[in-house]
C-alpha cells in the first residue's frame, strides 16, 4: 500500500512541506505553521484542489 501525502504551503512564511493526512487535523480546524507559528485554517495551508481533496477524503 503507498502512503498518502498532503502537500502544505505557508501562506505567511512561504515555508513548504508534506504530512500524511492522518497526522493533521480536519481541515476546517485552526493549523499553526511550525515554522513561522501562523494561525488559520488548515484549508488555507494546501498547496493545490487536489491536496485539498485529498486531505478532506481521507482525515
Amino acid at each position: 500500500m503507498t502512503e498518502t501525502y498532503v502537500r502544505l504551503l505557508c501562506p505567511e512564511c512561504k515555508k513548504g512541506w508534506e504530512s500524511s493526512p492522518n497526522d493533521l487535523p480536519s481541515h476546517k480546524r485552526t493549523f499553526h505553521c511550525p515554522n513561522c507559528h501562523a494561525s488559520r485554517r488548515l484549508a488555507e495551508f494546501t498547496r493545490t484542489e487536489h491536496d485539498l481533496e485529498t486531505l478532506k477524503t481521507l482525515s
